[in-house]
């Protein structure tokens, strides 16, 4: 994969996605934000991944916000469309079938937060701040974060962070749910690796892919998560890795799982 705003590596079945624009603190311009559907899209065919860590370049910000110079100009049918887009980019990456983590390494603001919602799995490490201030810029979170915040925090609280334009250490986030888990900035990458290692070790690929469907699916008011579920698990009943999972167990032995 060769990106001009992004770094990617894959080692041990993850693949780590470094947005790399440090000189202006990771923000989000559309090149990058395209760049980051790119990989995503790329890795859900790549058998060599399992799981996806993302997160921004140097220690002082996963993502800092938008890119503002591409922002003030926009009229209101140019801001529709510029929403969208990269809320089709975001919900890419939480409609993964691969686990993702945001390594959440300093700031987290506007579009970056916005970011980091969509993965399924936040780790921050303890000099991360997360908001969503577009208020202060006259527009709102476009990208996702009216809803996801609310999904995570709650309505009352989501509110009160996106009016406010407040800013919120690692510590705080990890009380509102907001984060997973909050580190040091040195534990940050080998505990999302950890966590990444106790689904590889104990999950089916395959299961591990409709676990986060079905979790989707409990949010989207098209859908009916129960069924969504039903048919999930049918599904799972007809792959190797079931047939696979449930002969270790009798036997007493550890799977071997293959994502078939």
């Amino acid at each position: 994969m060769n990106f001009e705003n992004l770094k990617t590596e894959v080692e041990n079945g993850i693949l780590t996605i470094t947005i790399n624009r440090e000189s202006k603190m990771n923000a989000l311009n559309l090149k990058t934000v395209e760049e980051i559907g790119e990989a995503f899209s790329q890795a859900q065919s790549n058998q060599d991944v399992r799981g996806i860590i993302l997160t921004g370049a140097g220690d002082k910000a996963f993502v800092a916000g938008a890119d503002i110079s591409e922002l003030n100009t926009l009229n209101s049918v140019e801001g529709k469309k510029f929403a969208q887009k990269g809320q089709e980019i975001f919900a890419s990456i939480e409609q993964s079938a691969k686990p993702v983590i945001a390594a959440v390494n300093g700031y987290a603001l506007g579009g970056g937060c916005e970011l980091a919602m969509a993965c399924h799995i936040r780790v921050a490490s303890d000099n991360a701040i997360f908001g969503l201030p577009e208020v202060t810029l006259g527009i709102i979170p476009g990208y996702g974060g009216t809803q996801r915040m609310t999904q995570l925090v709650g309505k009352g609280k989501a509110i009160e962070l996106m009016t406010t334009a407040d800013m919120i250490p690692a510590e705080y986030a990890e009380k509102l749910g907001l984060v997973n888990h909050a580190v040091t900035l040195d534990e940050l990458i080998p505990t999302c690796e950890k966590i990444l290692g106790k689904i590889f070790k104990k999950a089916a690929p395959l299961a591990v892919g409709k676990v986060i469907a079905c979790v989707n699916a409990y949010y989207n008011v098209a859908e009916d998560g129960f069924k969504a579920e039903a048919n999930a698990f049918g599904d799972c009943c007809q792959t190797e890795d079931f047939v696979e999972g449930t002969t270790a167990f009798v036997e007493k032995r550890k799977a071997v799982f293959k994502g078939k």
